[in-house]
């Protein structure tokens, strides 16, 4: 169990003079003496805010990708130049091509910037994640996250070919987590495997209880059912904090709001989360 700290560097609000917003999240987790950039934004964010918070993300002893998608990947290029050989853990299909299905019924790109995607299969130190895997600092990652639940999906028409012919999946869709004294911390990208089975499986992992879920929770586009069964699990994971920001969406995030007023906190660019309370 270790002490630590997680900087928010990238989110789609900032709350602070000098910080910028962008639709996208990376963190600056700093535990058991090492530095993990988790996630790096689109890329017009990332760079400015590190200055600004007196972050060297080149430092980092480890980037995460939580999956493929532009708003997580699109700072990787940049901070590979400044840190080459730093590794990078990801799964395998983070790198392959990913769309949405426009209202039209056209398909629009929201993959991995190309550049990025080429830097990444090209590094050496490039860690493929297939299942879970510690990274450094008692820092876990989930890998693919079974779906178990009857009730979530990815949270959108996403689809692998520009026609929106071929569902994605997204099993590059994974998790950090590491326990404190207090009990586990869940760091999550957007939850396209549903944040229920996410902490399901962190739980089967662990065997402790969930005592922080931070991050993404993708419930932009959840209908009233999911949302009830949503509540109702986390109410019973009993977790003590939560921290919904970015693509969980202004609804998902004014209910748990309204279910949870004493356990949730927002988290704009610049907050720095004390991760042992």
């Amino acid at each position: 169990m270790t002490d630590g700290t997680m900087t928010v560097l990238v989110e789609d609000t900032a709350a602070r003079r000098g910080l910028l917003a962008e639709h996208g999240l990376a963190f600056w987790i700093e535990l058991g003496g090492k530095r993990i950039l988790f996630d790096t934004g689109q890329g017009m964010a990332l760079g400015a805010n590190a200055r600004t918070l007196g972050i060297r993300p080149g430092m980092a002893d480890a980037i995460v990708l939580s999956h493929g998608h532009y708003d997580h990947t699109g700072g990787l290029a940049d901070v590979l130049r400044t840190a080459p050989g730093t590794p990078v853990y990801a799964h395998p299909a983070a790198c392959k091509p990913k769309y949405a299905r426009n209202p039209d019924g056209t398909g629009r790109d929201i993959g991995m910037p190309g550049l990025d995607a080429s830097m990444a299969r090209d590094q050496d130190a490039f860690v493929w994640v297939e299942g879970p895997t510690e990274i450094c600092g008692g820092l876990m990652l989930t890998g693919p996250v079974p779906r178990t639940t009857d009730f979530e999906d990815t949270g959108g028409a996403f689809f692998e070919d520009a026609a929106c012919t071929e569902p994605d999946d997204l099993m590059d869709d994974q998790a950090a987590f590491f326990e404190t004294a207090n009990g586990t911390t869940v760091i999550l990208g957007c939850a396209h495997a549903g944040v229920i089975n996410t902490l399901h499986y962190v739980r089967t992992l662990t065997g402790s209880r969930i005592h922080t879920v931070v991050g993404g929770m993708h419930l932009l586009h959840a209908n009233p059912a999911r949302m009830e069964r949503t509540v109702n699990e986390l109410r019973r994971l009993g977790a003590r904090r939560l921290m919904p920001c970015h693509c969980t969406g202004t609804a998902a995030v004014a209910r748990l709001w309204s279910e949870f007023p004493h356990r949730c906190a927002a988290c704009p660019v610049g907050t720095v989360l004390d991760l042992a309370e």
